[in-house]
């Protein structure tokens, strides 16, 4: 074979594995060349013919290739949004805003059912209109009944109608929202007429049948636009192809996010509330059905109800949307006669950006809407979340979860726990940049891809493919603050409670520097996180004073640490780091580390108390943390033991704090030292420019100094009394002394309670701790314990 033959064979297969224009060009010119190579003298006359005919079919040729790819250039993608009610709107409008932004890329056609074309639930096309959104096709889905058969002849009757109208607008994608039967019906057709499909808010887990059908919507779906990182996980493990899965967030959060801090919103609720309620002094009320068990869910609307007329706050109440069982529900609001109620709105629809403004500034949501779980959580708004219908969402800690709502009293009580507080704003399902990456997405879409979707199925191993629970246990981690009077401390600890990284620095002395400072090592912190391996959970803050952990407020701090009162330290560090922010006393994040990693762990009742500096702890009372109503119950090294005793930092006289504490023992060794009564025969000379601490004082009385030993004596005799007075309040089954002088006062204190204490308080034991750590430790179990969800 020639050279050129070969020449022409190696260009022929390049062409023939390559794609483009150019590598036709390159396969015709080897043919040709080959072909030339062929030709014997009889048909080398015929070689012009050949040529002609060549050029003639490479012309073609690029003529065909570049109409195409003008043709691609200029073709706009026609996205066809379809919602089915008020709730699923407010998620697709902001994306229908963003494609009819740009004419260019897309053409938007709208089409409406559902819910949205019912008199009884607002008639909310009506809004889509006012949105300047010109509606292609409205199709009267709905069958009414509002029970179970009433939804399946609904989708059915959509199945019958949406052919015609997919059919007539042929949409390169269709786009779908969430969990609706309505939604299903849309899906099942695209997919059976072969339109794309993409699914928002796919992944997500809650409760009642909405579960089943928005993951029988993702196995339909093309592509998935999801809000939560763990619904993208959950998209792949539903093997998913995760090149077709965008992370974007929420689209309801660009709105609100941009949206919520309008100067007229005390306008907005004097008009749904009246001209009499205040901002944060009136409740929003959304109850819905749910499917799975309507009897119950109907039953927990009523309790609701009551609840909320005790109460008696303004309560915009919602009508309930269309899924079976809200026709019963309506019923049972017109029997309690709510309609009629002064202190009760009763409305079918409000508009989202109105919306946003009453639940923004609302005192408290109550319900079971997933916006209770999801939007408000942007706002910090304290939110009720009665029943099972959102479980399994991911929630910020201002839901309280009253799962099982079997009592009008239960409620009533949630309503006193969260009414008027505020929490930490969360962005879980959103940063407010979820339309432009949806576009982005969208203009990425290859119509050219085969339709046939491809699952992503796991491969089968022959080995062990087990997960290692230490291996689980060491990366799920929490972010510790110990802010103490004199280091500030940061640590990253692991489930297990061990200290992966520690970071200490001195603790500034002014508020603004320490805050800055907190916010720096935090945040390096975080960053050294991702490189071990650690995913931060939240973040804990001990400190010394009164705290108010509900609010994440430090009251009262101590007097060694300066310009530290009433300072919120929660709202900056979790706005900062976008985790939730746990805050206590130090004492009872001592507490909260022993009944973790330490002695405490399975026992129900005990006392930890904190021998250091100053005397501080914790009690733990059935399983959990005792605050008190002004959250001083902890405060036990003021616990008087002596009407005329030395005068204590806090400005009374007779504490234990006075007595026992490292302080109190420093004071007691430099009057010793200052009247030349504390050196003793093998201790090290004392220089009187020197500074004398409690270890001197202490190695003096166990060299024999009897001055020395008198003030041990009666420091531990003072704690010892005290402690025995916790006993005979709380009746703890055991006394857990920390700190630097615990090892020191076990026995005095133990053998105080023996001689002191009543008969049936003698035996309890006084254990000293074994952790290093009680502060930091104590910190991150806050985290540790409650970030998965607080549960009523």
């Amino acid at each position: 074979m020639s050279q050129l033959q070969i020449l022409a064979l190696t260009y022929i297969h390049q062409a023939t594995t390559g794609r483009g224009a150019s590598d036709l060009i390159v396969f015709s010119t080897a043919s040709f060349c080959l072909t030339f190579q062929h030709l014997n003298s009889e048909h080398h006359r015929s070689f012009s013919a050949h040529q002609e005919l060549y050029y003639l079919r490479m012309q073609r040729m690029r003529e065909k290739t570049d109409k195409m790819e003008e043709n691609k250039a200029t073709r706009k993608l026609r996205v066809c949004v379809a919602t089915c009610n008020r709730a699923d709107y407010s998620k697709l409008a902001p994306i229908m805003f963003g494609i009819k932004a740009n004419p260019d890329e897309f053409e938007l056609e709208v089409v409406v059912l559902g819910s949205h074309l019912i008199d009884d639930y607002g008639n909310t096309f009506r809004m889509i209109e006012q949105d300047d959104f010109d509606i292609g096709s409205k199709l009267h889905t709905i069958v009414r009944g509002e029970d179970e058969a009433a939804m399946v002849e609904s989708v059915g009757l959509a199945l019958v109608k949406l052919p015609d109208v997919l059919h007539r607008l042929r949409p390169d994608v269709l786009v779908v929202h969430g969990d609706r039967f309505d939604a299903l019906a849309l899906a099942t057709a695209a997919a059976l007429m072969n339109i794309r499909i993409l699914h928002l808010e796919g992944g997500e887990v809650s409760g009642t049948i909405d579960d089943s059908i928005r993951h029988a919507i993702s196995k339909l779906a093309h592509y998935h636009a999801c809000c939560t990182r763990t619904a993208e996980q959950h998209l792949i493990a539903m093997c998913e192809d995760h090149t077709r899965i965008l992370l974007a967030g929420c689209p309801s959060y660009d709105k609100l996010l941009a949206a919520h801090h309008r100067d007229d919103y005390m306008d907005i609720i004097r008009n749904w509330l009246g001209d009499n309620v205040k901002e944060h002094d009136y409740i929003v009320a959304l109850q819905h059905p749910v499917t799975t068990d309507i009897k119950n869910s109907i039953k927990i609307y009523e309790l609701m109800l009551d609840a909320l007329i005790s109460f008696n706050k303004k309560t915009l109440v919602l009508f309930p949307n269309i899924d079976a069982g809200s026709k019963e529900m309506v019923r049972v609001m017109r029997k309690k006669g709510v309609e009629q109620h002064p202190n009760f709105r009763a409305v079918k629809h409000v508009p989202f950006e109105q919306f946003i403004q009453l639940v923004c500034h609302a005192g408290a949501m109550i319900g079971n809407s997933s916006c209770g779980v999801r939007e408000a959580g942007a706002f910090g708004t304290p939110v009720i979340n009665l029943g099972s219908r959102q479980t399994g969402r991911e929630t910020g800690e201002n839901v309280l979860h009253v799962r099982d709502a079997d009592t009008q009293n239960k409620i009533y009580h949630a309503l006193e726990l969260q009414f008027g507080k505020r929490y930490p704003c969360s962005k879980i399902y959103g940063d407010g940049n979820a339309v432009p990456r949806i576009l982005k997405f969208l203009q990425t879409i290859d119509l050219d891809e085969p339709l046939q979707k491809t699952f992503c199925f796991p491969p089968v191993k022959e080995w062990d493919i087990s997960q290692d629970i230490d291996h689980i246990l060491e990366t799920q981690s929490a972010l510790a603050v110990d802010l103490g009077g004199t280091n500030l401390r940061v640590a990253i600890v692991s489930m297990r409670g061990k200290i992966v990284k520690k970071y200490t620095q001195a603790n500034p002395k002014t508020y603004e520097t320490r805050m800055e400072l907190i916010l720096k090592m935090c945040m390096e912190a975080v960053i050294d996180a991702v490189h071990l391996n650690c995913r931060i959970l939240g973040v804990g803050v001990s400190t010394g004073g009164r705290v108010n952990p509900q609010e994440g407020v430090i009251l009262h701090s101590t007097k060694l640490i300066q310009e530290w009162s009433s300072i919120d330290i929660r709202t900056p560090i979790s706005d900062a780091l976008h985790l939730p922010v746990w805050v206590d006393n130090d004492g009872n994040c001592a507490a909260l580390a022993e009944k973790k990693f330490g002695h405490g762990k399975g026992v129900e009742n005990f006392v930890t108390i904190i021998t250091g500096t100053g005397i501080g702890g914790g009690i733990i009372q059935h399983n959990e943390l005792i605050h008190g109503s002004t959250f001083c119950a902890a405060e036990l090294g003021h616990i008087m033991v002596s009407l005329d005793g030395p005068e204590c930092m806090c400005g009374s006289r007779g504490c234990i704090e006075a007595y026992a504490s490292g302080m109190a023992l420093q004071k007691e060794a430099k009057r010793l030292h200052d009247e030349e009564l504390l050196e003793v025969e093998g201790m090290v000379d004392l220089k009187k420019a020197e500074s004398v601490s409690a270890i001197h004082l202490i190695n003096a009385a166990r060299l024999g100094n009897h001055k020395a030993e008198a003030v041990l004596r009666t420091a531990g005799m003072a704690l010892g009394v005290g402690i025995i007075n916790i006993l005979h309040m709380v009746n703890p089954s055991l006394v857990i002394l920390s700190g630097v002088l615990a090892a020191h006062y076990q026995a005095p204190v133990q053998q105080v309670i023996g001689q002191r204490a009543l008969t049936s308080a003698q035996s309890i034991q006084v254990l000293t701790s074994d952790l290093e750590e009680p502060a930091l430790l104590g910190a991150a179990s806050m985290v540790l314990d409650y970030t998965t969800r607080r549960i009523y």
